[in-house]
């Protein structure tokens, strides 16, 4: 059964909610903990981890100590001991070897999820206040496709149906950078949601090895406490084809 290691002794019902939700979408392989970037993060940094932010503002670093301490909370609910996740070069967390992690923030809300490798190769969460994404960003963050997909949504439901596409980019990024070590744009990945099911896919429109393009993750998102929260993880054994994962079926 997965670990829910919620950091603060009594946390507000929506921290509880959200972390319980990314645990039913990552499934048991995952452990997951949350922590509130607001309450006093004096100590909480390890000297590995504290290097990384020494030139930034307060702000930055007490919402990168939260979430580094909600990434050594899962860490520990699946029985390892708590390791420094500092910054790599590229900026993204370095991970202890035989782990794998995701770690995402609002100015309210940390949350991270960590996995064994040989259970999940690569995991992607985001958290985004359910706001709705402004006008002008869509373009640059969306696809032709799914501009023309969103043009035949109910207009209420645009604004948050765009910043679910761009949610769903960020965790699926985060899932393959594992695997890819890739840095790339909006335009590489294109979202295909499903609103009545919670579930969504992210289908590569080029190649990113070892991602052919056509290749598929698969993730799911929900809508709670005030914030969009997506998920996506990397199979154990995916099923490869000569170029990569199996496509989506594209709709």
């Amino acid at each position: 059964m997965i670990g829910l290691s919620d950091i603060n002794a009594a946390p507000p019902r929506p921290l509880a909610g959200i972390g319980a939700a990314l645990r039913d979408m990552l499934g048991p392989q995952a452990s997951v903990a949350t922590n509130d970037p607001r309450a006093p993060q004096e100590g909480v940094l390890l000297p590995a981890e504290a290097e990384s932010v020494r030139r930034a503002t307060p702000a930055r670093r007490r919402e990168f100590a939260s979430g580094r301490a909600a990434a050594r909370a899962a860490m520990q609910a699946l029985g390892h001991d708590p390791h420094p996740v500092p910054r790599g070069a590229d900026r993204a967390p370095l991970w202890p070897p035989g782990l794998t992690g995701s770690i995402s923030h609002t100015s309210t809300l940390c949350v991270a999820a960590v996995a064994e490798t040989g259970a999940l190769p690569g995991i992607g969460i985001d958290i985004e206040e359910d706001s709705g994404l402004a006008p002008d960003l869509v373009p640059e963050i969306t696809t032709l496709a799914e501009r023309a997909w969103l043009a035949i949504q109910p207009e209420a439901e645009r604004g948050f149906l765009a910043k679910l596409i761009f949610s769903a980019k960020e965790c699926a990024y985060k899932c393959q950078y594992s695997a890819s070590g890739a840095l790339f744009g909006f335009d590489t990945l294109e979202i295909t949601p499903d609103p009545d099911s919670g579930q969504f896919e992210a289908t590569f429109l080029r190649d990113v090895a070892p991602f052919a393009a056509g290749a598929c993750l698969h993730g799911r998102f929900a809508r709670i406490g005030g914030l969009i929260v997506t998920a996506t993880a990397l199979p154990r054994r995916p099923r490869w084809s000569a170029r990569g994962e199996p496509s989506c079926a594209r709709r």
